[in-house]
């Protein structure tokens, strides 16, 4: 079967585990994940981010729900000042340790498994977004944390 883009959303931060979180949510459906697996996600969420490293506590995540049903949690936090950790769950797929096809039941993996090529998409970005509102200014105090919440992935279509 050829490639075929996702929708990709964005949705406002959200607070969780100590941490600032932009959220981004990938799905095949047009009317956008079912609200259920949302938030069964962002329950899970606080277990995947890590402890505060002084680093300014932000992070981004990325819930995808498959067209098999399946649904996955990818948690990207910054540390050590311009690091990214991951921390990954799974809902619904059996080849991933997942007990049933309950895309809400959402397990942690132990895989090294980043993300797929739809979930990657606003890495590049996130990327860019923490330089220049966290690295690039030369002064500590003018480092701003909103900035970087506020500056989300804004898909463009993929050019075969």
């Amino acid at each position: 079967m050829p490639f075929a883009e996702k929708f990709l959303t964005v949705h406002p931060p959200i607070v969780a585990g100590g941490r600032s979180v932009k959220r981004y949510h990938v799905t095949a459906d047009p009317a956008g994940i079912d609200p259920a697996v949302a938030e069964a996600a962002y329950a899970l969420l606080p277990e995947l981010l890590p402890e505060a490293d002084g680093t300014p506590p932000a992070a981004f995540v990325i819930v995808h729900a498959s067209a098999d049903g399946s649904a996955y949690l990818n948690a990207y936090s910054w540390v050590w000042d311009n690091v990214l950790h991951f921390g990954g769950a799974a809902a619904g797929q059996p080849v991933l340790g997942c007990p049933d096809r309950d895309a809400t039941h959402f397990v942690t993996l132990d895989r090294s498994w980043i993300g797929c090529v739809w979930e990657l998409a606003p890495l590049g970005h996130e990327r860019d977004a923490w330089i220049r509102h966290m690295l690039a200014p030369e002064r500590p105090e003018d480092r701003d944390l909103d900035a970087y919440l506020a500056d989300a992935y804004v898909p463009s279509p993929i050019r075969a």
